[in-house]
């Protein structure tokens, strides 16, 4: 009896159970799935086991042992390795690996420290499952039964993996209405139907995207730019014009959130120069990064062309060779000289292929700085050299010139040499957020060189000077760090504050002034085109200029989030500013739908092309 029990344990019972068991510890230490009550963790629990049995199973189909075991292997370790890259790409991102992100290879070589931060010796723990599995075929113990199920078996088998794939996409359904075609939140998605048939949804959406573009036809833009046309806010009176003809330097300051400023660590000012600064510039206090995966070249997209990033993968990838309307372009047909500034390989990003779409004249990579072991550290050149030589690059430009800067040294995982070490490291669990503090002062310091050497140049006094934060620097998951240095509870209300970014416009001759309506970094294009004396009447944006008295103050997010005068939504609760607690979800429901549609006019525009339809000359004759 005893050793008939044993002989009915099948090697693919075993495979299964393995993965299944895996995959749901993995959800539970190494991703931040918030569960709030029975239902969603019994949804996580199942919802790994259809994709896994169904993966397993076609197994089945081979008739020798031998293909039949090296196939079980073999999708062990693939899945395995799935679930792994997720987990490594989240430790970084907070986020899941989409398909356009898997074909961004030009990049692997440049990430160099950011990936190697997240890996650890116990991660082959991750693959412990699949050495077993080797172990099992190798030695074949007497209690796993080798060969193959009988055809009824099989029948039972695959009919019970699609039952429990119907189940966990009813109660899924039930948990979360209309999951799979509202909702922009990739965790959303991992929750409820789990990493692998996430990944199968994803191909899904790839397919669905590419072909929008070879169906689109021009008479969808109409319905988008009427939309447009309704969001158009008149510029300030005031302001417009104030800055026309005068240089554009635009300074992407990279992963600095609007929390170090006017704020010390150690008792030490973090950020002495950008509190300066910002007395004498527009300063916008509750400004949002609105990026997506593309981080950084999402920041550049959105900054250039008032339109969102996309939810998978990064424009600079996935559509570089689109017509757009940038601002890059409005500049130029003013009389600018375009370029664009930094010093990294001209391919990362696809920096190279997507800056000839906006329609930079040129473009100052690499090749035009002097590099040097002694000047780079982490990511590339520091940003002190880099501001350096840039201003001896700027006073050989035709003038006027607009110059779009992106700097380096506050990039994950925060790596500094000792002699740029200007305030001490912060003292918590998270070895990032300590050193974060350290090269966000070394970047202000380094702002502050830069204004001081475009004044020796006698640049400074006919120049614009942006400074705007690209995306986060600590994501969700040093939460943990965070609420140690914040002194409370970083609950998903606070995450979403934590991404404000800084956002200054400094113009000689232009007095400093508090500006605090809500907006993000679709509105920059906008706002600066109408300081520039240029209306933007007509053209297809989704931002608004933010000096304008008919601006409304709303900042939706790439994931579904959004800010407004009193509410956020976030988590799919309302939260009250006031209060900072959940409130009525009817409160935020009418700028539910306002951010969807905003998003999904957005996306429409990418992924169909729109733009090579849209006609400038005529925009402005309807004028």
């Amino acid at each position: 009896m005893k050793r008939t029990i044993r002989s009915n344990i099948s090697l693919i019972a075993v495979a299964v159970l393995f993965l299944w068991m895996k995959t749901y510890i993995v959800y539970k230490t190494s991703f931040n799935i918030d569960i709030e009550n029975a239902l969603q963790e019994f949804i996580l629990l199942i919802n790994p086991i259809s994709f896994i049995m169904l993966a397993m199973g076609i197994g089945f189909l081979f008739k020798s042992d031998k293909a039949r075991n090296r196939y079980l292997l073999i999708m062990s370790f693939l899945l395995s390795f799935l679930l792994y890259a997720n987990v490594v790409f989240y430790r970084f991102f907070n986020d899941f690996i989409t398909m356009p992100l898997l074909f961004q290879t030009s990049n692997f070589a440049d990430l160099g420290n950011s990936v190697t931060e997240e890996f650890g010796l116990a991660d082959i723990l991750y693959f412990a499952d699949v050495i077993i599995l080797f172990l099992l075929l190798k030695f074949k113990p007497s209690f796993v039964k080798f060969r193959p199920m009988s055809k009824m078996n099989r029948r039972a088998y695959f009919l019970s993996a699609v039952a429990i794939m119907f189940l966990n996409l009813g109660l899924a359904e039930i948990e979360r209405p209309q999951l799979l075609t509202r909702t922009f939140d990739r965790e959303m998605l991992v929750k409820n139907i789990g990493t692998f048939n996430y990944h199968i949804y994803d191909v899904f959406l790839q397919s669905k995207s590419s072909a929008q573009r070879a169906l689109a036809n021009g008479s969808e833009l109409t319905e988008v730019d009427n939309f447009a046309d309704a969001k158009y806010a008149a510029p300030n009176d005031k302001l417009f014009g104030v800055a026309k003809g005068k240089n554009l330097i635009m300074v992407s300051v990279e992963s600095t959130q609007a929390f170090v400023l006017n704020n010390k660590v150690n008792g030490q000012e973090i950020t002495p120069f950008l509190n300066d600064f910002a007395k004498e510039s527009l300063n916008y206090t509750n400004f949002y990064h609105q990026t997506g995966q593309g981080k950084t070249s999402d920041a550049e997209f959105v900054t250039e062309n008032s339109l969102y990033p996309l939810s998978r993968g990064a424009v600079f990838f996935t559509h570089s060779g689109n017509e757009f309307n940038s601002m890059a372009e409005k500049l130029a047909e003013n009389g600018y000289y375009t370029n664009a500034m930094h010093a990294n390989n001209k391919s990362f990003w696809n920096r190279d292929i997507m800056y000839d779409s906006i329609g930079y004249e040129r473009f100052y990579d690499e090749e035009d700085y002097e590099i040097t072991e002694d000047n780079s550290v982490n990511w590339g050149m520091k940003d002190i050299p880099f501001f350096e030589q840039s201003v001896g690059l700027m006073k050989e430009m035709p003038k006027p010139f607009y110059s779009k800067m992106i700097t380096l040294t506050n990039h994950h995982p925060f790596h500094y040499d000792e002699e740029d070490k200007m305030i001490d490291e912060y003292n918590s669990n998270s070895g990032t957020l300590n050193r974060y503090f350290v090269t966000v002062r070394y970047t202000d310091e380094a702002l502050k060189r830069f204004v001081e050497e475009l004044k020796a140049s006698g640049l400074y006094e006919n120049s614009v000077i942006v400074l705007y934060g690209d995306h986060y620097g600590i994501s969700e998951n040093h939460n943990e760090a965070m609420s140690q240095y914040l002194g409370k509870e970083v609950t998903p209300f606070v995450s979403a504050q934590l991404q404000k970014v800084p956002f200054m416009i400094h113009i000689p001759g232009v007095e400093g002034q508090e500006i605090s309506t809500i907006g993000g970094q679709v509105d920059v294009r906008p706002t600066l085109m109408h300081l520039f004396g240029i209306d933007t009447k007509g053209d297809i944006q989704f931002g608004q200029d933010l000096n304008s008295q008919d601006h409304e103050s709303f900042a939706a997010f790439r994931d579904g989030r959004f800010v407004t005068e009193d509410y956020v939504y976030a988590d799919s609760k309302c939260w009250d500013k006031a209060t900072e607690q959940p409130t009525e979800s009817s409160y935020c429901e009418p700028y539910i739908e306002k951010a969807a549609t905003e998003l999904n006019y957005s996306d429409r525009i990418i992924y169909g092309d729109l733009l090579r339809f849209y006609d400038p000359d005529s925009a402005k004759k309807e004028q």
